[in-house]
């Protein structure tokens, strides 16, 4: 396989697992909050800003990744 299409996948499944564990963390604190305060659980504001910060973060990974790999690999 190619150094540089290893990376790729590697980047990619590395992202997605970030991006996965953001989500799960924020979810759990709005839960958490949501218990505490006896209200419905909502994500709020800075918790959504906080993982649309990631998914941009994570859209850049797999490249990077890619040329990595390349680099290192080839």
């Amino acid at each position: 396989m190619h150094p540089a299409l290893e990376g790729l996948i590697i980047g990619a499944a590395l992202a997605a697992v970030l991006l996965a564990a953001e989500y799960l963390l924020q979810r759990k604190e709005a839960v958490e909050r949501a218990q505490r305060l006896k209200r419905a659980v909502a994500l709020d504001d800075d918790q959504r800003r906080r993982i649309a910060t990631m998914a941009r973060f994570c859209f850049f990974i797999p490249p990077a990744f890619a040329a990595a790999w390349w680099l290192m690999f080839s």
